[in-house]
């Protein structure tokens, strides 16, 4: 038997040498993965904890104006949007249908029409379900194919313009909506509504968050979400004006009307941000095409786009899970009054202003994921209150903490999905990722009042619970469910995420094809060296950032120092 040829053994040992790099290299992957998951979940916060007056007088005239006007735009918004879910009942009652089909007009559940208005007729629970996905899905397409174009065109032309039409598309169609004269037509109103509502949250996020100081976009990021809460509560008080004076649900939407051309009137004086400016110019120095940082984009941050998804699906299911159905709970189950029910509501959209300021302002001390965990645990900790509290105190404190937390975790959002959004494009990627969370988190409202009515109230010896000849849906067990396996879900997805606290995004204006980012430095230096009107790539400024990609790498590197260094001393002894 002839022995093994000296370059037989040199194989085997590269071979053998191969495999544990290989292995080498997958492991500090998963190491540097965990390392940027788990271990930023809490960073020591470094000095100390920010002033809140100081913050809140810190901005100028201009940070001022732009930041009102992006936060009467999300204000209306929500008014808009929570005009139905405050009004579902005295809408069902006019249009002769049950609460579940007005509810639609949240996820436009299809209504057949032969002369007049019929209600689905449910024929068992899953078909129900399907039905709801399946018109979910078809309007939420067109909703975030809308959203998708407006975002693109702000990253694109700006922000300001696309921030005017498009307040005073939702503002006419809100109008519309209050001269509807059956539940069909006011299903398709609400459907175009939401089209329009669509470009709202991402288009205002960027303009306020990159006019802002830094240092004060967590307080910020707070206060503009709670925006959301502001209109809740705004429509609240109109809807209870409208009751006590046994006037029409119409007038709710027409106030809301009204209330967005303040919004239009202020956007008129607003500039754009200097960021997207400095990207503007970035592009054009650069020679780089729009088109082609989307295709950068796509390349280098898939998987960030789909984690920034899932997260906003789950935020989207835990305010719409605990909101959207909860006036209808208080008066059709708890048998609540319209004074009580306004009361309540006022009390838990003050908990949800207050909560989401507060964790919005810690989140830049203390961290973005460690305070949205903090506010799942804290959310999930007061589900039994919030819906069976032993009385109406009881009721209203646990609805107040529970929003406390939930808005809490929703005030962090702003900064954070802006911060972990691809540079050229923080209209696009955070107005995308919350179209497509709301597309998957659309049909919450009509889930949990299908199964609520398909599964009613029982007296202790089985038979229905009764009130005014009707069973009682059981909503209180239905949210219950739904919203603890939202918190649940949402934690882990907390828990796996990262985050960039307190980006500069003037240090991150576009990409390289490396995906790593240029600021405004890189692209005066690029100025300075080729002109705006050269032709010629960044060749530069991609070698001088891109890292090295592999221990070889390194290593060839440290040889082209050594040798440049020998040639250079070589040559000053030769002169000598």
């Amino acid at each position: 038997m002839s022995s093994p040829s000296p370059e037989d053994n040199t194989t085997d040992q590269r071979n053998a040498v191969a495999i544990p790099n290989e292995e080498g290299k997958w492991s500090r992957k998963l190491k540097q993965h965990f390392k940027e998951t788990f271990g930023t979940i809490f960073v020591k916060p470094v000095g100390r904890p920010p002033n809140l007056w100081k913050q809140l007088t810190m901005l100028n005239t201009r940070q001022r104006l732009t930041f009102l006007a992006a936060f009467l735009g999300w204000l209306c918004d929500a008014y808009d949007f929570f005009c139905v879910s405050l009004s579902a009942t005295y809408i069902a009652e006019d249009f002769g249908v049950q609460v579940s089909d007005v509810t639609s007009a949240i996820t436009t559940t299809l209504v057949r029409m032969d002369g007049r208005v019929r209600s689905c007729k449910m024929l068992t629970l899953s078909l129900s379900l399907l039905k709801t996905i399946d018109a979910s899905i078809r309007w939420c397409l067109a909703f975030w194919l809308t959203a998708h174009g407006y975002s693109l065109a702000a990253d694109k032309w700006g922000r300001k313009w696309l921030l005017i039409i498009d307040i005073v598309l939702f503002s006419v169609i809100n109008l519309a909506s209050g001269f509807a004269p059956n539940l069909a037509t006011f299903i398709g109103l609400r459907a175009v509504f939401g089209i329009a509502m669509g470009g709202e949250w991402g288009l205002g996020a960027s303009l306020a968050l990159e006019t802002l100081p830094i240092e004060a976009r967590g307080l910020y990021s707070g206060i503009y979400q709670e925006g959301y809460a502001c209109g809740y509560l705004l429509a609240t008080l109109v809807n209870y004006a409208v009751q006590i004076t046994g006037s029409s649900w119409r007038i709710l939407f027409w106030a809301g009307s009204a209330f967005s051309l303040v919004g239009v009137f202020i956007r008129f004086w607003v500039p754009e941000s200097d960021t997207f400016e400095k990207t503007k110019e970035a592009r054009k120095v650069m020679n780089r095409s729009f088109f082609k940082d989307i295709w950068y984009m796509i390349k280098n941050h898939y998987l960030r786009v789909i984690y920034m998804v899932i997260l906003l699906a789950f935020f989207n299911f835990f305010s719409h899970g605990s909101q959207d159905l909860y006036p209808t709970f208080l008066i059709k189950q708890l048998g609540y009054t319209t004074t009580q029910q306004t009361v309540t509501s006022v009390i838990y959209n003050i908990g949800a202003i207050v909560g989401g300021t507060l964790i919005g302002f810690y989140s830049s001390y203390f961290g973005r994921k460690l305070c949205i965990i903090i506010s799942c645990i804290g959310a999930g900790a007061f589900i039994p209150l919030w819906v069976y509290g032993p009385n109406i105190q009881g009721v209203q404190a646990g609805s107040f903490m529970l929003q406390f937390f939930v808005q809490g975790g929703w005030g962090v959002i702003p900064a954070h999905i802006n911060e972990l959004s691809p540079p050229a494009f923080r209209a696009l990627m955070p107005g995308l990722a919350y179209q497509l969370g709301n597309l998957i988190s659309a049909a919450s409202s009509q889930i949990q009042a299908t199964i609520g009515e398909r599964y009613p109230m029982r007296n202790p010896d089985g038979s229905l619970l009764l009130r005014d000849g009707e069973p009682v849906p059981d909503y209180a067990y239905t949210q219950a469910i739904f919203l603890a396996c939202v918190c649940a879900g949402l934690l882990i997805c907390a828990i796996v995420g990262k985050e960039e606290r307190n980006k500069d995004f003037m240090a991150n204006l576009v990409e390289d094809e490396h995906g790593n980012a240029l600021g405004s430095d890189d692209v005066e230096v690029y100025r300075q060296e080729h002109g705006e009107s050269s032709g010629v790539q960044t060749p530069v400024i991609e070698e001088k950032i891109k890292p090295p990609t592999s221990d070889n790498d390194i290593q060839v590197e440290k040889a082209h120092v050594e040798h440049a260094e020998h040639h250079e001393n070589n040559h000053t002894e030769d002169k000598q």
